[in-house]
């Protein structure tokens, strides 16, 4: 639970740290999730260790001495894409579930999947759009937590959507500081 709130952090101060102490707290979270049927989730939770390590990679192309990489702008088209596959992502992995596993809630367990996973990638890809998408994920995931008995989980979750609020501030004070520091070093 500390890793977890502690790599939330470290991004929404965009902070490179939070990729490595998310990767383990990830993983840590995957094995929690499949002990609950929560397969879907335990599944993402393995595609958020690679996508950690994507997140990694991509930050790192930052100058080495800029200790922040800027917040970008993603096109209307980007947004749309990344909605539209998470719609798609929740069909399929939920109909999976549902057919093929016992898993507690599919449906919703997929879709709260599929989105978390744009989510992530717009956050790898310094979206600020992201923390709008994670508001909205980690409320719905409170709520499953709480009926799957996760009480801590959901305390987390609960926790999480605080830090995407503070996150999309934090983020949205360096877009609108970014021209009056480009305007200096001019």
């Amino acid at each position: 639970m500390v890793l977890s709130v502690a790599a939330v952090w470290w991004t929404t101060v965009r902070n490179r740290l939070c990729w490595p102490v998310g990767l383990v707290s990830v993983l840590l979270y995957g094995w929690i999730f499949y002990g609950a049927k929560l397969y879907s989730d335990a599944l993402l939770q393995l595609v958020y260790a690679a996508l950690q390590c994507y997140g990694w990679w991509q930050w790192r192309i930052a100058p080495a001495q800029v200790r922040r990489p800027d917040v970008r702008h993603p096109r209307a088209r980007d947004l749309t894409l990344g909605m539209l596959l998470g719609a798609i992502g929740a069909v399929a992995l939920g109909a999976i579930m549902s057919r093929y596993t016992d898993a507690a809630l599919p449906w919703l367990d997929a879709t709260l999947t599929a989105f978390s996973l744009v989510a992530q990638y717009w956050m790898a890809r310094l979206y600020r759009a992201n923390w709008l998408l994670w508001i909205l994920v980690d409320l719905v995931y409170v709520g499953l937590y709480g009926v799957r008995h996760l009480p801590l989980t959901a305390v987390l979750y609960a926790g999480f959507v605080l830090l995407a609020v503070l996150g999309w501030r934090q983020w949205g004070r360096t877009e609108r500081e970014r021209p009056a520091m480009q305007a200096a070093a001019a």
